[in-house]
């Protein structure tokens, strides 16, 4: 799977001319594959998670909720979505917290060495939307103002709530 922008007229252009390269062998990717490898890529918009409905920002907003210690019945209320929806994006992303946590803790300090990990915030889910924030700073301090939540997808191409292992080499200079 390979991020790209959520412009999908300009993914359009780009992939026809020839200027995106593939994840795997950095060769050109093109309409059904890539000439290099010979592998077909699926393209996703960064707005999204894999095999998700709902915008990553829309899931991010219930994170952060959940991180203050709303449940999750108030915080579907207020997001106009089905509380076993919410309740399954909370639950997936409690079961990765701590590999979430240590993910965006690493990619902090890569960003900007000199910052300090947050401090803990009080349960495993708040450590990890903190690790998360402190991350996307980081970012915006390096590569300049984006959506906090696009960059997150970036991290975790697309996986954040999927079960199984997270990629731990991100592309945050995608986002640039």
């Amino acid at each position: 799977m390979h991020m790209v922008s959520p412009d999908l007229d300009l993914v359009e252009r780009e992939l026809r001319a020839g200027r995106l390269s593939c994840p795997l062998c950095e060769g050109r990717l093109r309409p059904w594959g890539c000439a290099g490898c010979a592998v077909t890529h699926v393209l996703m918009p960064v707005v999204c998670l894999l095999r998700r409905v709902d915008a990553v920002a829309v899931i991010g907003d219930a994170l952060l909720a959940k991180a203050t210690g709303q449940g999750h019945r108030p915080i579907a209320a207020r997001l106009g979505r089905p509380a076993t929806t919410v309740r399954d994006w909370l639950r997936r992303f409690a079961a990765r917290a701590e590999a979430l946590r240590a993910l965006f803790t690493a990619l902090a300090l890569r960003l900007d060495p000199a910052l300090d990990p947050p401090p803990p915030a009080g349960s495993v889910v708040a450590d990890a939307v903190a690790a998360i924030g402190s991350a996307t700073s980081a970012a915006t301090r390096r590569f300049g103002p984006r959506p906090p939540w696009p960059r997150v997808a970036v991290a975790t191409s697309g996986r954040l709530l999927s079960p199984g292992s997270i990629n731990t080499s991100s592309p945050w200079a995608a986002l640039g």
